[in-house]
C-alpha cells in the first residue's frame, strides 16, 4: 500500500512540475517575442535620435560661431565709442562752451544800459536778484493782459 501511495504522490508531483514547466516555457516565449518587437522598434528610434543629436551639435556649433562674432563686434563697437568720445568729446564741449560764451557776450552788448537811479526817489528803486532786475511793487500800475497774453 505504501508503494501505491508513493507512486500516486509521485505522479501528482510530476504532473504539477509539468504544468509549471509548460507555463514557464510560454512566459519565456512571450518575453522573447516582446524583446524582439522592442528591438525592432528601438533600432530606428535610436538612429533618429542619433541623427537629431548630430543636427543639434551642428546647430550649436553655428550658434557658438555667431556668439563669438557678436562678442567681437561688441568689443569693437565699445572701442570705437571710446575712441570717438575721447577724440571728439573734449573739443565738442569746448566749442559748445565757446559758443555759449559768445552768445552771452553778444547778448550783453546789445542789451540797453540801465539808467542811473535818482538818489531821492525811493519808489523807483529796483531789487536785484541773481543778476536780474526786478521792479518794485510800489507805485507801479499793473498792465492788464487778455487771454492771448497781449496788453489791453
Amino acid at each position: 500500500m505504501a508503494g501505491i501511495l508513493v507512486a500516486v504522490f509521485w505522479a501528482i508531483l510530476v504532473s504539477f512540475l509539468a504544468v509549471v514547466l509548460v507555463r514557464l516555457a510560454q512566459t519565456l516565449k512571450a518575453t522573447t517575442k516582446l524583446v524582439a518587437d522592442v528591438t525592432e522598434q528601438a533600432v530606428p528610434l535610436l538612429a533618429d535620435a542619433s541623427a537629431t543629436v548630430r543636427s543639434a551639435q551642428t546647430q550649436l556649433d553655428k550658434v557658438d560661431a555667431i556668439a563669438s562674432d557678436v562678442q567681437e563686434v561688441t568689443s569693437n563697437a565699445s572701442a570705437l565709442s571710446t575712441t570717438v568720445a575721447s577724440t571728439f568729446g573734449g573739443p565738442l564741449v569746448k566749442v559748445a562752451a565757446f559758443g555759449y560764451g559768445v552768445r552771452q557776450a553778444l547778448g550783453r552788448r546789445t542789451a540797453p544800459e540801465p539808467e542811473p537811479e535818482p538818489a531821492r526817489n525811493r519808489s523807483s528803486r529796483r531789487t536785484v536778484i541773481v543778476g536780474r532786475t526786478v521792479p518794485s511793487a510800489r507805485g507801479r500800475k499793473r498792465e492788464r493782459r487778455n487771454t492771448r497774453g497781449q496788453k489791453d
